[in-house]
């Protein structure tokens, strides 16, 4: 029996790649490919040179996809799949093809809960195990229930490594810089704290990060000049883009375009001195997650324009403009709940649909 569903899995995988029908854009009509399927709440993709990519689970499982063929990736951290928690992100960085270095987020037990982590491992050379894999970020303190872990970890330009974090529901942390809860944190590779990260060396403050007043940003990507940008969930109303500045207060939750879910005012308004406006906000909100910004490699229109993914209504979002503005909704059969949505080597963009447990790529139709 066990060699039957073994072989019926391989025969699903190798007719993933499958195209549909393209989809019309402001940059013309885009095909739409199927490059894995059957995956049980996705999370994350990462690509590696040279073909194939990496995609993990929210229920703990990391796998190798290549060649229509899944495979699942030992070594992986034991996670807390709890809600929104999970085993989250995965980033490959610049010098994989030396170092082989690959970076997960997930949600570890910990003290009073589980919080966000940061963990690193080498994945072997046949891409089935991480090894010496060692956490190298926790969060201070853990928190009961499954909401608002963040989590994406960007590599930077310099090589330092930024991780968001959510508020894990507990809002007034969110403004309380002695705990990571609602930050965005940089740190060295190893771990390690940059000595001009901006609190460094301020008593009572964690000096790993490097911004707060954060709500559960899901979506973080640098653009085209190196900057940090997020995309971040409000609460009813109140999505938001935001551009990261170093040791700059996001607001969270004394202002804020959104309202408590009860429909009662949030804080003390939309705007207060000393506290960063977002770049766009949504209202109604759309869940945003996954947040990348494109190259111009395939579509030179697009270049520098921003994509986020949609969990609520399904669709990819096209941002762009001086005054950031949401430009066009890409959206077809295969846009349900976009969790993930990246730049492939080649320029395709290529998303994750929870929906339907999908990889999707996108191309040129």
């Amino acid at each position: 029996m066990r060699l039957l569903i073994s072989i019926f899995s391989a025969l699903l995988l190798a007719g993933a790649a499958q195209a549909a029908d393209p989809l019309q854009t402001s940059a013309g009509p885009v095909s739409v490919t199927r490059m894995a399927g059957d995956l049980d709440a996705p999370w994350a993709i990462a690509h590696l040179p040279g073909g194939g990519f990496l995609v993990t689970e929210r229920g703990g499982d990391l796998f190798h996809v290549a060649g229509g063929r899944k495979s699942r990736i030992t070594g992986v951290p034991k996670v807390v799949a709890r809600g929104q928690g999970g085993l989250l992100d995965v980033t490959l960085p610049r010098d994989f093809a030396q170092s082989r270095e690959v970076f997960l987020t997930f949600s570890k037990k910990m003290r009073g809960g589980a919080g966000t982590a940061l963990a690193v491992g080498r994945l072997s050379p046949d891409n089935s195990r991480l090894e010496d894999v060692r956490v190298i970020f926790e969060a201070s303190e853990g928190r009961s229930g499954g909401r608002h872990f963040g989590s994406r970890v960007v590599e930077a330009r310099d090589g330092t490594l930024f991780l968001t974090i959510g508020e894990r529901g507990d809002r007034p942390s969110a403004q309380d810089v002695s705990n990571h809860n609602g930050t965005i944190v940089r740190i060295n590779r190893d771990g390690s704290v940059p000595a001009d990260n901006p609190f460094v060396g301020q008593e009572g403050v964690r000096p790993e990060i490097w911004s707060y007043g954060h709500r559960n940003p899901q979506g973080a990507a640098l653009d085209l000049q190196g900057r940090l940008w997020t995309s971040e969930h409000g609460a009813k109303g109140g999505d938001e883009v935001n551009l990261i500045r170093k040791g700059a207060n996001y607001g969270w939750p004394v202002i804020s375009y959104g309202r408590h879910y009860s429909g009662k005012k949030i804080g003390e308004g939309t705007s207060k001195p000393g506290l960063e406006q977002p770049e766009h906000y949504w209202d109604p909100s759309i869940a945003p997650s996954g947040l990348m910004v494109y190259s111009g490699k395939l579509w030179p229109a697009w270049r520098g324009d921003i994509f986020v993914g949609s969990l609520k209504f399904e669709y990819i979002a096209r941002l762009a403009g001086k005054d950031l503005h949401e430009v066009e909704q890409i959206e077809g059969a295969q846009t349900g709940r976009v969790r993930d949505i990246v730049e492939a080597p080649d320029g395709s963009i290529w998303f994750i649909s929870v929906g339907d447990g999908a990889v999707y790529r996108i191309a040129p139709g």
